[in-house]
């Protein structure tokens, strides 16, 4: 696996692409000195991010499965040594001086063993949770209302792939935030939020499989599909 790491955050990714002409009254909007058009693209349009990926996938397609990942303007570079990382952060940073998207060098950090990325860690061994993000899980209270169970089961959702069994887990409490049932917290809730807390704060490290093992596949099907 990859043990060298860079990640590159661009400059206000949006503002780097221009608007087309005729759709710039568009983007027309008041203020009290007057009226304002964007003639970049500005953040809190609907599409901007779809456009913004669009335009990174077509610029980054050859790297893509090789040695980069992109998440709008953030780009993960990953190698297997330090040489080979060498010649891949040079592919990339020519490629965006030639498309001419700017970076935000204090915002950068490269030739790491350890990153940091869409609120995951990653390192040789594998992927973890972020424990920044995990940190919050301890101290969380209760539930009150089918918003905060919400809000609980977004950040548990994120994770879910380090929590075997997921949705079983946390069908007591994926219930409570339907309209049709009325808000009661239940022993059957409440050790279900517990339980997953301590494996979110316990999780796994998830790594690549070693060709050389045996593994047993697991299958589910239905009438309507399989998996």
């Amino acid at each position: 696996g990859a043990c060298v790491f860079s990640k590159i955050d661009l400059r206000s990714g949006y503002h780097q692409l221009k608007i087309k002409e005729s759709d710039i009254p568009k983007t027309t909007f008041c203020t009290r000195y007057g009226h304002f058009e964007f003639v970049v693209m500005p953040f809190g349009l609907s599409n901007a991010p779809t456009v913004f990926m669009d335009l990174m996938n077509r610029v980054f397609y050859p790297f893509f499965d090789r040695f980069v990942i992109i998440f709008i303007d953030d780009i993960l570079i990953y190698s297997k040594s330090q040489k080979e990382h060498e010649e891949h952060l040079r592919a990339v940073l020519e490629t965006l001086r030639r498309e001419k998207l700017y970076a935000k060098f204090f915002k950068c950090k490269f030739w790491l063993q350890r990153v940091a990325f869409l609120d995951h860690i990653i390192t040789q061994a594998g992927i973890e949770v972020d424990p920044s993000k995990i940190a919050a899980v301890q101290n969380w209270s209760a539930p009150k209302n089918p918003s905060d169970v919400r809000s609980f089961l977004g950040l548990a959702g994120y994770y879910r792939r380090f929590i075997e069994g997921f949705s079983k887990i946390a069908l007591p409490l994926s219930q409570l935030t339907r309209k049709s049932v009325k808000f009661e917290w239940t022993d059957r809730c409440e050790s279900s939020f517990k339980e997953l807390k301590r494996r979110l704060t316990t999780a796994p490290i998830l790594t690549i499989p070693d060709p050389s093992w045996s593994f047993t596949v697991y299958s589910d099907a239905s009438r309507r599909g399989l998996g």
